[in-house]
């Protein structure tokens, strides 16, 4: 099992960095909340990784520290929540967000989430709740591993960028029209994808 990684960070194309380890450049699939902490493209990253195996496919996911990664492990393990609801809940809502939403059983916050319906939304609370002690714990005393206004600072063309927000929306979940429709609203000159990308999880929520 790869449990992290340390690279060159080469592209990102939310929710996707691509990391050069050793000349193998691995595809890993990170919650938008996690991406946006990584450095700029060419530094050293570390990346805690989990590996989710089907039959049809081989898939990385990865996080910046331990418990993030955990916290994944452990919503993929509720009846109804397949890595890609979990990657779009974790994108969506930081995890100490989550996990006071969770303890506090506020069903009605976590049903503002992509594809979470009230089914889902109680099975969070009921399966989640006695699992997130210790995550509370780390994530209060750790609040730099939450909020991140980090952002890349190359030159990118403003079609790219909006194209690449779009889908990025449109993998976590949200309808095309919908995804163009609001990055069409809240796009400006020289912004990046990221922070496109951020300012449209922050209007939607």
């Amino acid at each position: 099992m790869i449990g992290y990684l340390r690279g060159n960070i080469i592209e990102k194309y939310p929710p996707i960095v691509l990391l050069e380890v050793s000349g193998v450049g691995y595809e890993i699939n990170m919650p938008i909340t996690c991406l946006y902490k990584l450095p700029e493209i060419n530094t050293i990253a570390l990346i805690f990784t989990h590996i989710v195996i089907t039959e049809n496919n081989q898939l990385l996911f990865g996080f910046n520290n331990r418990q993030e990664r955990d916290f994944f492990k452990e919503l993929i393990k509720i009846n109804g929540v397949g890595t890609k609801l979990a990657l779009a809940i974790m994108s969506n809502m930081s995890v100490q967000t989550l996990i006071t939403s969770i303890e506090q059983g506020k069903i009605s916050i976590l049903m503002q989430l992509p594809h979470v319906g009230k089914k889902i939304a109680e099975r969070l609370i009921i399966e989640m709740k006695d699992h997130l002690k210790k995550m509370k714990y780390f994530f209060l005393k750790n609040t730099s591993y939450i909020h991140s206004d980090l952002t890349d600072k190359y030159n990118v063309n403003t079609s790219k960028v909006e194209t690449e927000a779009i889908e990025a929306l449109v993998s976590l979940g949200y309808k095309l029209e919908n995804a163009n429709k609001i990055i069409t609203q809240i796009n400006k000159p020289n912004v990046t994808s990221e922070t496109l990308i951020r300012e449209a999880l922050r209007k939607i929520f």
